[in-house]
């Protein structure tokens, strides 16, 4: 390569291979991120259907007499931070319902879901959707057609689809 006296920089060639090089680190990184976002939302859903499960037994035990609610009374009683009582946390939405309400002759049930917010593409939340009930079992859903739909209550107490972690 010839080159002027006192000239300097970098060729051409020289800039196209470093942009070359940039862009086969960014095809190779940019999947792994996205794959590591979606699993952090993941451990984070989970996390946050364990935090509902035992406040709503603190629940159940003090301000419930015996029965259970659901988020916005979980947020209310202080029981849950204001940003898992609004319903979104990490990507994922929450829903935690009383499905059956106490008697004399039967105890209270309760049921909380976590779906995915974005469902599919490069920007989706979550591949698995989860569900707990009140034994406290992590039930999970990795079925990609019904992602956007909530965990039934069969689903909640099957034994077959039961989270290892």
């Amino acid at each position: 390569m010839l080159k002027n006296k006192g000239q300097k920089g970098f060729s051409l060639i020289e800039l196209l291979i470093v942009v070359a090089i940039i862009g086969i680190i960014a095809a190779i990184a940019i999947p792994n991120l996205l794959a590591a976002r979606r699993a952090a939302n993941e451990g984070s859903a989970q996390q946050s259907l364990r935090t509902i499960h035992s406040s709503e037994a603190t629940y159940q035990a003090t301000t419930g007499n015996g029965d259970f609610t659901d988020l916005t009374g979980l947020g209310n009683g202080s029981l849950i931070d204001a940003v898992l009582a609004s319903g979104g946390k990490s990507g994922y939405k929450f829903g935690a319902t009383e499905t059956v309400t106490m008697t004399t002759s039967q105890l209270a049930q309760f049921a909380a879901v976590a779906n995915p917010i974005t469902t599919s593409g490069v920007s989706q939340s979550g591949t698995r959707k989860f569900g707990i009930i009140q034994d406290g079992v992590m039930h999970v859903d990795n079925t990609f057609a019904s992602l956007g739909t909530s965990m039934t209550t069969a689903e909640l107490t099957s034994t077959t689809n039961v989270s290892g972690n």
